[in-house]
C-alpha cells in the first residue's frame, strides 16, 4: 500500500516503552521522536502523540499536519488525567480512542475507538491500565493503513463525556490494589 505519511513526529514513549516505533518504522516511515515541549513540527507529515505529557501548542495545532492522540480513555468519558482511574470511579465507560488534537483537551474527533470491559473484583489498576495500553497499541496497528493514508474518517461524539485534571486524583490510590477494594476505601472517604 501507499502511504501519504512518510515522517512522523512521535511524541511521547520511546521506542523502548511502544512497539509502535518500530512498526511504523517498517511501513517505510522516518520516525523522530521528543518528549520535551516541542516549537516546531512543520517539516513532518504526521504527529502521533502517546504519552506525551505537554499541552501541544495552538500554533502548531493549527498550522501544521494531522495530529493524531492515543488515549486510554473511550472519549468523550475521561477526558484529560488518570482516565483509567476516573472510569471505574465515575463508572462510566472505559476504552481506548485514536483522535485528532484540537485545542481542547481530549475533544478532537475520533477515528477510531474500543470499549474495553474488565472484572475489577480481580485486577488491580495498574494491570487494567497495561491492558489499555496493550488495546491501543492494537487498535492503531488494526488501522494503521488508514491512518498512514490519511485515509480515515473523523467522527463527532454523540455525548458531553467527563474531564478530569491531575489535581482531581485523591491522593490515597494505590495502583495495586483490586480495583473494588479500592474504590470501596475511597468512596467512604468522600
Amino acid at each position: 500500500m501507499k502511504y501519504k505519511v512518510k515522517k512522523i513526529l512521535f511524541l511521547g514513549y520511546t521506542d523502548k516503552e511502544t512497539s509502535l516505533h518500530s512498526i511504523l518504522a517498517s511501513r517505510g516511515c522516518q520516525v523522530d521522536h521528543s518528549s520535551e515541549k516541542i516549537i516546531n513540527a512543520s517539516d513532518f507529515d504526521l504527529i502521533i502523540s502517546f504519552g506525551y505529557k505537554h499541552i501541544i501548542p495552538n500554533e502548531i495545532i493549527i498550522n501544521s499536519c494531522p495530529i493524531v492522540n492515543l488515549h486510554i480513555s473511550f472519549l468523550p468519558f475521561n477526558r484529560g488525567s488518570h482516565p483509567n482511574f476516573w472510569a471505574h470511579f465515575d463508572a462510566t465507560p472505559s476504552g481506548v480512542t485514536v483522535h485528532l488534537i484540537d485545542k481542547g483537551i481530549d475533544t478532537g474527533l475520533y477515528l477510531f475507538q474500543k470499549r474495553v470491559f474488565f472484572n475489577t473484583e480481580k485486577l488491580t489498576y495498574k494491570e487494567s491500565y497495561q491492558i489499555l495500553i496493550n488495546e491501543i497499541e492494537s487498535l492503531f496497528i488494526h488501522n494503521i493503513d488508514e491512518i498512514l493514508s490519511l485515509e480515515f474518517e473523523p467522527k463527532k461524539y454523540e455525548e458531553k463525556g467527563t474531564y478530569h485534571s491531575a489535581a482531581d486524583l485523591p491522593k490515597e490510590v494505590n495502583w495495586n490494589s483490586i480495583i473494588d477494594d479500592q474504590l470501596q476505601i475511597l468512596r467512604k472517604d468522600k
